[in-house]
């Protein structure tokens, strides 16, 4: 471990390194070191470039490591009195002999005292011993796996020997079925039965809770002490799992990646479903099959249960070998996967076994600060540690992940479902079940009628009469839909647990399409009003007037979308919020069906409050941090977080200050002040103006621009102009030009055709002297996608990218800040956000040039009030100590030519 230079640190420990750091990296290592052992909630910025998730990696493991350390050295110690017969080191009773009545301070006898001491230091050393055993038999256990090759061929030997014995029952069932003539109507039936609900029971009648079937200690596995990594996107974390692999922590730390089932089935017909939704129920059911199945055997007599599917990858066996795979060795979701796949067991409840024992979790944002996802996956976050990286929107993230919208017509569509399956089975279905379908009857049509509309009639023929956007409480929504007399948290814990989307899902898929036998007329006629209601839905959905889809075509596609019960399930849960911390949106929209309703949660905090509490430590970080207020207003001490807790540390970036130009350019070449303000910057002249300061950029700067609009809508519009006035070909002969798709699978075509046109440039001379890249900022190309080297010489940023001011969720978060949030610095609290959101998105675009330490370029940033102190101020320090304000455009064009000159000849 102790491999690689190191660095110093705290108490003069070395930090390995797989290089010489740079100082920054062991100033950032000594800083987290630091928060970690103090348990402080820290915010960390680190910019791209400068080796952050390495200086994270072994910052982090290496207190971990000490810790490890220091925890054992307590227990031998605590341990070796007890061992050689003495209970404690510390005489615990008076050594001369205590008067027979002599009490302590709370008025118990000495001898009382003494005794309570003595059970609890034996209790303590009990629970140490077992503790040690444990961890030995684990130890062991791994080591074995690791030096061990003929273990894995004997598993993988059982386990095709397994599959042998099944495929050959299999064949004598079938045997045996052939000639016995089953009655193809009766058989449907059998199949049908898993459409039904099991009966019902909600927690107050449960007298008995079962618990799991298999009494292995390893499911009571202690958690030993961890560090929780979490990112955002799957490509982060893979790409965090490769940087420890590369680290000196890579050989002896046990890791562990999360995903959804998503990534992580490796069952091809669940994997087929497509839609999360319904990955996730269609695992469930079967794990519901799986412990059916033994109650079912047993009663086996008279009345056979239908034969019902269950995962062949989830067997416990396989899934705890697989766990000690993991352990032995750090791997990434795609090599879980794989292993899964070659084991015959299930990845995604195989690593969330190995989860008390790992040392290192990497799993996405979604799994650590959804409460309800976190508990499913066996998270446990007392006394743990939390690092949060790509940070720079955690706000954003925790609103969204608690944020959910509801089409009119999927209410209508899960309330025609809904009712069509009580019809057909309500002989068969128990009163308790009876009653909740009824119940959510009653919410999807009150729901409907908020929106102005009918719920028996078809949504997309429904005309609204009053349009427009409207907002309430919580409370409001309650009373005004006249459900205030339902319990929510039941009707949410009934969906959970009885299944009824993934069975409604089911008698859809069943009934929905065309080719289905179905047994009488009347029924038929039925089911065939089912799929032309789906139908007209599916064609009202359609806004755009796009062409006909064949209906069959259309139909299928309607009901590949997961059940619109289960996107209801989740605005439900929402309901069940605080009512000071959400509001509900009423959109309404030409038609009940393209109408909505939404939840937007207004205070993320809350749900942030959780986890900070049962943390040792918590640490956010990211490239671009600034500005920080937000997160410690309205996330940390919103959150209850005391101040004196909260650590900040920012550091500067590894490039040399003349590889870098940031300028703020307040006019143009034709002296037109720069003020991109929605009344400004629709102007004829402002549009030319920026054409103008392009085209006499791509005449001096090598290779890529990258030129960031504040929106699709404006980057369209003065795309439009310039190829009117003819200044788009005049740029054209420069650079060839290249516009950001909205849609995010092209993405990757655009960047691969935009990179090999500089490549090309480069190589060939001549006029062409590379790309024009016209992007979006908050679009697919402002954040996580590297402009390193060529690709981004110069980085342009028009005008001011301030939110939509009136967005009705903007502004009832703005109204909401003002009355919860004191005045910062004579700033109300609502401007201040809009600032902040504006600044993010600015830094998070301008810090996509410089991506390691050799890299140069030149960031332009377009508009005279980047200069105002309150913005300035809001820039990254790294790029602020270096930015010059220029009034006119001819010094600013100078400093460029010079800029660019001077890197070309030294390259």
């Amino acid at each position: 471990m102790e491999s690689g230079t190191a660095a110093a640190g705290p108490e003069g420990g070395r930090f390995p390194f797989p290089y010489t750091p740079y100082l920054i990296q062991e100033r950032f290592m000594a800083a987290l070191y630091g928060a970690l052992e103090a348990g402080r909630v820290g915010i960390f910025e680190s910019p791209t470039g400068t080796g952050k998730s390495l200086s994270l990696i072994c910052g982090a493991l290496s207190w971990l490591r000490d810790f490890e350390e220091k925890k054992q050295r307590e227990e031998a110690r605590l341990l070796a009195p007890a061992e050689s017969g003495q209970e404690g080191k510390k005489p615990l009773t008076p050594a001369g002999p205590a008067p027979p009545d002599s009490r302590d301070a709370a008025g118990e006898p000495d001898w009382v005292t003494a005794f309570v001491q003595k059970k609890e230091e034996r209790d303590m050393v009990d629970r140490l011993k077992e503790e040690q055993i444990r961890r030995k038999k684990r130890e062991d256990r791994l080591e074995k796996i690791r030096h061990n090759v003929q273990l894995k061929y004997a598993a993988k030997r059982k386990r095709s020997e397994e599959d042998e014995t099944k495929h050959l029952l299999q064949l004598s069932k079938e045997v045996l079925s052939e000639g016995a003539g089953v009655d193809v109507l009766e058989q449907l039936d059998h199949n049908e039965e898993e459409l039904i609900l099991a009966e019902y029971e909600s927690d107050e009648e449960k007298k008995v809770v079962s618990g799991l079937e298999e009494d292995d200690d390893d499911l009571e596995e202690e958690h030993v002490t961890k560090i929780y990594y979490c990112s955002r996107t799957h490509s982060q974390l893979s790409q965090f799992v490769h940087e420890v692999q590369k680290s000196p922590f890579g050989k002896d730390t046990r890791l562990v990646s999360l995903g959804s089932r998503q990534n992580l089935c490796v069952n091809e017909e669940v994997r087929r479903l497509g839609a999360l939704s319904l990955i996730n129920d269609r695992c469930m059911e079967m794990q519901k099959n799986k412990h059916e199945k033994k109650s079912d055997e047993e009663s086996e007599g008279k009345k056979r249960r239908a034969s019902r599917t269950v995962c062949p990858f989830y067997s416990y066996e396989q899934m705890q070998f697989l766990r000690d795979e993991v352990l032995v060795e750090v791997k990434d979701i795609e090599q879980l996967v794989a292993l899964g796949r070659e084991t015959k067991a299930c990845p995604y409840y195989g690593s969330r076994y190995a989860i008390p024992a790992a040392q290192l979790v990497v799993l996405p944002y979604q799994m650590l600060l959804h409460e309800p996802t976190r508990s499913a996956a066996g998270i446990k976050l007392k006394d743990q540690v939390v690092i949060i990286d790509e940070a720079h929107n955690l706000i954003d993230a925790i609103t969204c992940i608690h944020s959910v919208e509801v089409s009119g017509s999927q209410l209508c569509c899960a309330h025609s479902q809904l009712l069509q399956y009580m019809e057909r089975y309500r002989k068969r279905l128990k009163a308790k079940n009876l009653m909740y379908i009824k119940q959510i009857l009653y919410l999807l049509e009150r729901f409907v009628a908020m929106l102005g509309g009918n719920v028996n009639q078809n949504p997309s023929c429904q005309a609204v009469s009053q349009t427009g956007t409207v907002l309430k409480s919580i409370n409001d929504f309650l009373f005004q839909s006249q459900i205030d007399n339902i319990n929510l948290f039941k009707v949410q814990r009934y969906c959970e647990k009885s299944l009824i989307s993934r069975k409604l899902f089911g008698f859809v898929e069943r009934y929905g399409g065309p080719a289905t036998a179905v047994k009488t007329n009347k029924e038929n006629q039925k089911l065939a009003g089912l799929q032309n209601f789906l139908l007209t839905l599916h064609r009202g959905s359609d806004k755009e007037g796009a062409p006909q889809i064949p209906p069959m075509e259309a139909e299928n596609d309607q009901l590949r979308t997961a059940s619109p019960l289960m996107q209801i399930e989740g605005f439900l849960s929402a309901l069940t919020n605080a009512n000071q911390d959400g509001r509900v949106i009423l959109s309404r929209q030409g038609t009940v069906g393209q109408s909505s309703l939404k939840f937007l949660l207004l205070n993320p905090a809350v749900h942030f409050a959780k986890v900070v509490e049962e943390c040792r430590a918590v640490i956010i970080a990211g490239g671009t941090m600034q500005p920080v207020a937000d997160f410690r207003e309205q996330l940390l001490s919103c959150a209850g977080v005391d101040p004196a807790r909260v650590v900040e540390f920012s550091c500067g970036h590894v490039i040399p200050p003349e590889n870098i130009l940031p300028i703020i350019l307040c006019s143009g070449p034709s002296n037109q002040q720069l003020e991109f303000t929605y009344q400004m910057r629709d102007l004829p002249q402002m549009m030319d103006e920026t054409g103008r300061i392009l085209c006499n950029l791509c005449n001096v700067v090598p290779g890529g621009v990258v030129c960031f609009f504040p929106s699709y809508e404006y980057e369209k519009q003065v795309y439009a102009h310039w190829e009117k006035t003819g200044l788009l070909t005049r740029l054209a002969t420069k650079k060839k030009i290249f516009q950001e798709p909205k849609k995010a699978n092209q993405v990757e075509q655009v960047l691969v055709e935009y990179a090999k046109c500089i490549k090309r440039c480069s190589q060939a001379g001549g006029q062409m002297t590379g790309a024009l890249l016209l992007s979006v900022v908050g679009g697919k190309m402002s954040e996580g996608i590297n402009f390193s080297d060529d690709l981004g010489r110069c980085v342009i940023m028009v005008g001011m990218p301030y939110p939509n001011i009136k967005s009705p969720e903007l502004q009832e978060k703005m109204t909401w800040l003002d009355k919860t949030m004191p005045r910062a610095a004579g700033q109300a609290p609502s401007r201040v956000l809009i600032e902040n959101l504006c600044m993010k998105a600015v830094n998070q675009s301008i810090g996509r040039a410089i991506r390691h330490q050799k890299d140069f370029a030149s960031i332009l940033l377009l508009d005279h009030r980047y200069a105002r102190p309150a913005i300035f101020n809001k820039l990254p320090q790294w790029i602020r100590e270096r930015t010059q304000v220029k009034p006119a455009f001819g010094s600013a064009f100078a400093e460029l030519r010079k800029f660019h000159r001077g890197k070309s000849d030294a390259l």
